[in-house]
């Protein structure tokens, strides 16, 4: 659809002077200096207790992985760590203290809300942009910005259900004009070209674009400050909020929703202060100024096949490195309130989604040079969050091979003195010592939060007070300890699997709280349990102290199908409710927004709305129903001036069956006599479609499948 033109200045020159290179340094330096140190230290403590019972090349293998692990640990440390005393004492750094930009007039901007979608659930999608539209209604700005629904989706059910959908949504807002949709037959670039075929065709209308994922929900406050902060600092080409997980009903969702709105401020203040203005970018709830964007994060076909070669994948992490590399700002507006996603609802849904970011993440090892010294270290934290799953797992087959070789050799340990001066302990306190010390750096993240929740009372009793905090801690935290062999080994599959050359399917994610039924959680499961019940047996028949130090990652396995299962289900996220349990600021005091998104939702769902609908309902609906097939032929008719919609419409047909002949078999056959591909074909051609309205109302019965007959019964009351 054509969007209107909007009157507005253009963007200013990206002739922008870069910050100091000793200013932007210095933080950098610091908190990555601390990392390093901890590290040093804890290394040689370690390198101490294994030279004390004999030195191998397994102990060299085994002293590297540890290093690289804990200082993986130890960055996250600092960040907790750093992030509590900025929040404690400040650091110049919230976008909530810049006064001037509250004054600041957007008369003039223009600023589309783009909503990609793919397959997505339509009714949570119209309703988060319903919600938005209208907190943004409230604020006297809406002229400002424009609404588009860009839609890669797939599903003939889904595109009709869009597009009836929309419809309806334009007549309950009376937002003709206002709220667009567009549908794309070639979904090449997936997100990333769905967001570039947008900005070719519409882009230069607007100065700035906000990037909503298909679940988000922003406050209308929230987008109209974006857009004053962007006007107020001409340098800055991003800001990305700190979206806060909300509307989690399992109790796999409520205790990741309770994690992110607990931990984040603590450990984002951390990011920032070293990140300064090189934020990055997660590809949604965020506003970004059109032009640079258009100009230089037009993203690069890798070399090769997939899954490294081809499209970028993960592209939001590449499109801020390559803002930055011309130095136009981004910025983490972390105490920007106001902006919510929501999470998986099961463990089985959040590994899903995990392995098609790690495919994305390991992309970045191919771009990850020819960019600025801060871009790589986003783009290698990344990286590293997914391998340290099976260089974990690497660091304890090694250690269980150095058990084994003890045991089959009969080589007793002969502890001799620590080489440090500083360490008198015997072998046993020395590693417990190093325990301690790795549970330390693991939790003090955790417990700084709770302090710092403690330090704001307004803000503790949002959480139900310190106590009830303090206990969904400590549940969060039980949980995580279960979690993270069952990560581990997911980690490890997927790594594996890509450097095989084995690609993954970008499909759309399941939001919804369905719970996760046995047989299904059986089979994801079924190995991880295997595997903790055989590495359980060997390590116990080796030696059973090792096997009460390992019980932690045994039972994560061995609990698996059970854990994911009762996780799963919006019973058990109740039932810790009931008593005040896992509770967050959105759910002890939920803002107007997610309060009318939850009401609207329910009633939806009480009025059947929400129902999954039968196989091949969207193609009856649009030759059935005069309203849905008009305003489908019009929608085409429109599309049809597009030069890109027609290339892509003659790639799909590609030479095939006349459509006329599809459509005849449609009618004499019904819609199981045709293949997805065949099916679009005929839903892409206005003139087909206008003719089996006609022709699906005036024929006899028995010129018409037993399936229509039932369709038009159902429709012609």
């Amino acid at each position: 659809m054509n969007a209107p033109g909007h009157e507005s200045t253009p963007p200013p020159a990206f002739g922008v002077t870069p910050l100091p290179r000793v200013w932007r340094g210095r933080p950098v330096f610091f908190f990555y200096s601390g990392a390093v140190l901890l590290t040093g230290v804890v290394s040689v403590i370690f390198a101490d207790l294994l030279w004390r019972t004999g030195w191998s090349m397994s102990c060299t293998l085994l002293l590297g992985l540890f290093a690289i692990l804990f200082f993986l640990t130890a960055i996250g440390c600092m960040h907790g760590l750093v992030g509590f005393l900025a929040r404690r004492f400040g650091d110049g750094r919230r976008v909530t203290q810049l006064a001037d930009y509250r004054a600041q007039s957007i008369a003039g901007t223009s600023t589309a809300i783009v909503f990609p979608i793919y397959n997505e659930e339509v009714v949570r999608v119209y309703e988060g942009l319903r919600t938005t539209y209208q907190s943004l209604e409230q604020t006297g700005q809406l002229e400002r910005f424009d609404f588009f629904i860009l839609s890669d989706s797939t599903n003939p059910d889904k595109w009709i259900e869009e597009e009836r959908r929309w419809s309806d949504l334009v007549r309950d807002l009376d937002a003709l004009g206002r709220i667009y949709y567009r549908h794309r037959l070639d979904n090449e670039g997936k997100k990333s070209g769905n967001v570039r075929d947008f900005l070719n065709t519409w882009g230069r209308r607007y100065r700035y674009f906000i990037v909503f994922d298909a679940d988000s929900v922003m406050r209308g406050e929230t987008v109209v400050d974006l857009v004053k902060l962007m006007e107020t600092h001409p340098e800055v080409g991003l800001i990305q909020t700190l979206p806060a997980l909300a509307n989690a009903e399992s109790l796999f969702g409520r205790i990741q929703q309770f994690a992110n709105r607990l931990y984040s401020p603590v450990f984002m203040s951390g990011l920032n202060f070293w990140a300064q203005n090189f934020g990055n970018y997660w590809g949604h709830n965020a506003i970004i100024r059109t032009e640079p964007f258009m100009h230089y994060c037009d993203l690069p076909q890798l070399p090769g096949y997939q899954p490294f070669g081809g499209q970028i994948l993960s592209h939001d992490f590449v499109e801020a490195a390559l803002l930055l590399r011309e130095n136009w700002q981004i910025w983490f507006a972390t105490d920007l309130a106001g902006s919510y996603e929501e999470a998986p609802q099961s463990l089985i849904e959040s590994a899903r989604r995990d392995r098609r970011w790690c495919q994305g993440n390991l992309q970045h090892g191919m771009v990850i040079f020819g960019l600025r010294g801060l871009s790589r270290m986003h783009l290698a934290l990344g990286i590293s969050g997914y391998l340290a799953g099976p260089l974990w797992l690497l660091f304890l087959l090694t250690f269980n091979w150095m058990l084994w070789f003890k045991e089959y050799t009969g080589l007793s340990d002969i502890t001799v003195r620590a080489f440090t001066p500083f360490i008198r302990l015997t072998g046993t306190q020395h590693a417990f010592l190093i325990f301690v010390i790795c549970m330390v750096v693991l939790l003090l993240p955790k417990v700084l939060a709770l302090i710092d929740l403690a330090l704001d009372p307004p803000r503790c009793r949002a959480f139900g007070g310190l106590q009830r905090a303090t206990l969904g801690v400590m549940i969060e935290t039980v949980f995580s300890t279960l979690h993270a062999p069952l990560q581990m080994l997911w980690h490890s599959h997927f790594v594996a699997t890509i450097l095989l050359g084995l690609g993954v399917n970008w499909g759309s994610q399941k939001r919804a709280a369905d719970g996760v039924t046995w047989s299904a959680a059986f089979q994801q499961h079924w190995k991880h349990t295997l595997i903790g019940l055989v590495w359980g047996t060997v390590i116990w028949r080796l030696d059973h102290p090792t096997f009460a130090w390992f019980t932690p990652v045994l039972a994560g396995m061995m609990l698996s199908i059970p854990l994911s299962v009762l996780t799963s289900r919006r019973s058990s996220g109740r039932w810790f409710r009931r008593p005040g349990l896992l509770l967050t600021p959105e759910e002890t005091s939920p803002p107007p927004e997610l309060a009318r998104l939850r009401s609207r939702l329910a009633a939806l769902e009480a009025a059947g709305e929400t129902a999954p609908c039968l196989p091949n309902t969207g193609i009856a609906e649009a030759i059935l129903d005069p309203y849905v097939n008009a305003s489908h032929v019009t929608l085409l008719r429109e599309k049809q001036l597009n030069p890109h919609y027609a290339e892509a419409l003659h790639k799909l047909r590609g030479g095939g069956t006349a459509t006329r002949t599809l459509a005849e078999i449609l009618l004499a056959q019904g819609p199981e006599a045709l293949n997805a591909k065949q099916t679009l074909l005929i839903l892409t051609d206005p003139d087909t479609m206008s003719w089996l309205h006609r022709q699906s109302w005036l024929r006899s019965g028995e010129s018409l499948a037993p399936w229509w007959l039932v369709a038009i019964r159902r429709y012609a009351r």
